[in-house]
């Protein structure tokens, strides 16, 4: 996610781009990714629109693996996260069994509204289970999407369109850690930590006449009733999915070897208080993506996946990321571009190298605004010497310190994504670009498909002790 207010900005010609980047691809070879988990969890799962959108019901079907001894398993719904909560969305667990068995599913608020669902649900087993155990869990649940939300989940009656991100029940195991129950924050952001899984189908049922931009690959259409229709998708390896239904213009375009499909309300700006047409057409983002996808590929290696979807989301102000799937504000001809380059970086760190985006935020934040600031030509506004930790703030902090600190989300963008980015790039500038982003690449390999701990960062630049020491300096790592 990106906060418009501070980092939208112009950019820099594409020739002092290719300079920055000219160093990072040639001549050198792309180390092989690890692959997904043999034993990662298998998800099959339904959404059932409602015909105006407001709600939706669904299930889920999951086989899970652990890596330990487990007497219980933790599902995290953040449709009830505060933020989302105040914006009329909300989610319940309806039903739920485990291994063939009903089970009484037990709700903990953790961090939600009083009087709102709990965003975490455990589901106790019949039996404890020994680590390299398959459970199969099966849940049903009911979603309510708030109306003109300018948060990732909800719906616009005037534009007849629906945008769903995290609808689903997130599994919420990190392999040799265990169960993540930390409480939701108040602040805006993301808070999710999960897995990847394969997803053997997600099948989305909504009207015949309306449109369905999914997640992964689209695998077809069927009738699901009188005017009614069921898409589905599958996907090898995501950590979370996100949908829009509704009233969209679709369209499809290819960058390189990723096929890219923008949905763009038919509507215009329709459900955020004015009229008017959208500032950005598909063309634009089509174009965005155009020129910025293939400099983060010279950077980091090929993008993770062969599908790509993008949300145009009138009534939010800035961008956020799910695996395969970004939802955008319509924001502005300037700074758009600046926008894509962030989200889509995501693809690489959050979606590809997973992280706790609740506990350790700077692992996706700061990664992907360093990768923004060298492929969208803003690397001279991150200096590292505008940032002091004592004023700024650590970057290695937990999203639960930005939102007990005071400052709002912009305090946690200048302390994590600015500063994250200004340290990263103070790194690169003292052992050089080569050396830099040979480790860059490395750590995205080694760590593809798992979740990375802070650990993580410091072992992969253990041969680079000077971009350890700024790091630290700037409180990157807990108790530096």
């Amino acid at each position: 996610m990106i906060d418009q207010a501070r980092r939208y900005r112009g950019f820099a010609a594409a020739a002092i781009v290719l300079a920055v980047l000219g160093g990072c691809a040639a001549g050198v070879p792309e180390p092989d990714r690890a692959p997904p988990r043999e034993d990662r969890p298998v998800v099959d799962a339904t959404l059932d629109m409602a015909p105006d959108l407001s709600s939706a019901t669904g299930t889920q079907t999951v086989r899970f693996t652990p890596d330990a001894r487990i007497c219980e398993l933790v599902f995290r719904l953040w449709a009830n996260r505060p933020a989302t909560v105040e914006d009329g969305t909300s989610s319940r667990v309806t039903r739920a069994a485990v291994d063939g068995t009903a089970v009484t599913p037990r709700t903990e608020q953790a961090g939600a509204p009083a009087g709102a669902p709990g965003t975490l649900v455990e589901l106790p087993l019949p039996s404890c289970v020994d680590a390299g155990t398959t459970v199969t869990a099966e849940l049903g649940f009911d979603l309510t999407l708030g109306a003109d939300s300018t948060e990732r989940i909800g719906h616009s009656p005037a534009a007849g369109t629906a945008w769903l991100g995290t609808p689903l029940p997130v599994l919420a195991w990190v392999q040799g850690r265990g169960w993540a129950r930390d409480p939701a924050v108040r602040m805006s952001g993301e808070t999710v930590v999960s897995e990847d899984a394969r997803i053997a189908s997600l099948a989305v049922t909504a009207g015949a006449d309306q449109q369905v931009a999914g997640v992964g690959t689209p695998t077809g259409t069927a009738p699901a009733g009188p005017g009614r229709t069921t898409h589905t998708f599958t996907a090898e390896a995501l950590r979370d999915v996100a949908v829009a239904v509704g009233a969209y213009r679709i369209t499809e375009t290819t960058v390189g070897a990723t096929r890219v499909h923008i949905a763009v309300p038919a509507a215009g700006r329709a459900g955020v208080g004015h009229g008017g047409a959208l500032r950005g057409s598909a063309q634009d983002w089509a174009d965005a993506v155009a020129e910025h996808l293939p400099r983060l590929e010279r950077l980091l290696g090929p993008y993770p996946y062969p599908e790509l979807w993008l949300t145009v989301v009138p009534t939010q102000s800035d961008g956020v990321e799910f695996p395969t799937h970004l939802q955008f504000g319509d924001v502005a001809d300037g700074t758009r571009g600046s926008l894509a380059a962030h989200e889509l970086a995501h693809m690489w760190f959050y979606s590809l190298v997973g992280n706790d985006q609740g506990r350790d935020p700077w692992l996706d934040e700061a990664f992907a605004t360093w990768a923004q600031a060298l492929v969208a030509g803003q690397v001279g506004q991150y200096r590292i010497a505008d940032f002091s930790r004592g004023e700024d703030g650590p970057i290695g902090a937990p999203m639960a310190f930005w939102d007990r600190r005071g400052g709002g989300f912009s305090d946690y963008v200048t302390g994590v994504y600015d500063q994250g980015a200004a340290a990263l790039l103070e790194g690169r500038r003292r052992v050089g670009e080569e050396r830099f982003d040979a480790a860059m690449r490395d750590y995205v390999a080694t760590h593809a498909h798992r979740v990375a701990a802070p650990g993580d960062v410091e072992r992969a630049f253990a041969d680079l002790p000077e971009v350890l020491e700024v790091l630290r300096a700037h409180g990157a790592f807990a108790g530096s």
